[in-house]
């Protein structure tokens, strides 16, 4: 069995491969090395993924996962999936590269993720060449469900929500600012903030919401990938769920700044596996 994991902030997909297109998609909790030990890693995997698998039969690990910037903490991931299966080889790299080979193949383009956390790189179609440093939730993560989430509390907190806006957040939250107050500065605070964008989506037709998604979107565009050379000229693709959910207002904001669309992918889990079986092919 060959398994292929793209992992989140929030979520990890986990794809066993039994044999040629004999698949089954599998998921636990996200984790990032930044916040998780290599113990607490192996505990989830032994809780969430290993029941629904037999260990002894992974013969393959596929790892893309956030906060996988350098050797250290890649190991950190790693030492957890040869734990937990022994007889696999094992490759961990950043979701950056998923996202990458998921949406541009094997071809140039600009790969960017717009989920819980956002990223992007310039990728040659074998490797990626240039990535603008994300600068995680707390000082970049523009056009982010984090961004996003944080973009709406300002305006209530600061009573910008214009009245039925403001009303209908009230209805949504009824355990009141205080409380989410309170929440924010708890552990996983860039997973709470980034699920208010469910209210964005339920108020997408509202005007106010519109031009708020719309301007994190374009901050992301204008801060990450235009800052690439030739920007312009190679496919702009996207994976995760603000890129597919906001996909209309993300494309108005491509077309303001004369980019190119590419593919807009909510799960790259699946062009990731068609990428490594082709390769194996």
């Amino acid at each position: 069995m060959i398994i292929i994991a793209d992992c989140g902030s929030t979520k990890s997909d986990w794809l066993l491969l039994h044999g040629g297109r004999d698949q089954q998609l599998e998921n636990t909790v996200g984790f990032s090395p930044f916040f998780h030990t290599t113990e607490e890693i192996k505990t989830i995997l032994l809780t969430e993924l290993v029941p629904k698998l037999k260990p002894e039969t992974v013969k393959e690990v596929y790892f893309y996962g956030t906060g996988v910037h350098d050797e250290h903490r890649a190991e950190i991931v790693a030492a957890a999936i040869r734990a937990v299966f022994p007889n696999a080889k094992v490759e961990v790299e950043h979701d950056l590269l998923a996202a990458a080979r998921a949406t541009c193949g094997r071809n140039a383009g600009i790969a960017c993720i717009l989920g819980t956390g956002s990223n992007s790189c310039y990728y040659d179609g074998e490797k990626i060449l240039d990535n603008v440093p994300s600068l995680g939730w707390l000082l970049g993560d523009e056009g982010s469900g984090t961004h996003l989430g944080k973009a709406l509390l300002r305006a209530k907190f600061y009573r910008e929500l214009p009245a039925d806006l403001d009303a209908a957040f009230d209805e949504a939250y009824p355990e009141g600012t205080d409380a989410i107050k309170d929440r924010v500065y708890e552990k996983g605070a860039n997973a709470y903030l980034a699920s208010f964008t469910r209210f964005l989506g339920d108020n997408i037709k509202h005007t106010f919401i519109q031009q708020l998604v719309s301007n994190c979107l374009g901050e992301f565009l204008d801060r990450q990938p235009c800052k690439y050379g030739g920007y312009q000229l190679v496919p702009m693709h996207f994976v995760g769920s603000i890129a597919h959910h906001f996909q209309d207002i993300l494309l108005q904001c491509m077309e303001a700044r004369d980019l190119k669309p590419g593919v807009i992918v909510r799960k790259p889990i699946f062009p990731l596996a068609d990428y490594h079986l082709q390769s194996s092919e």
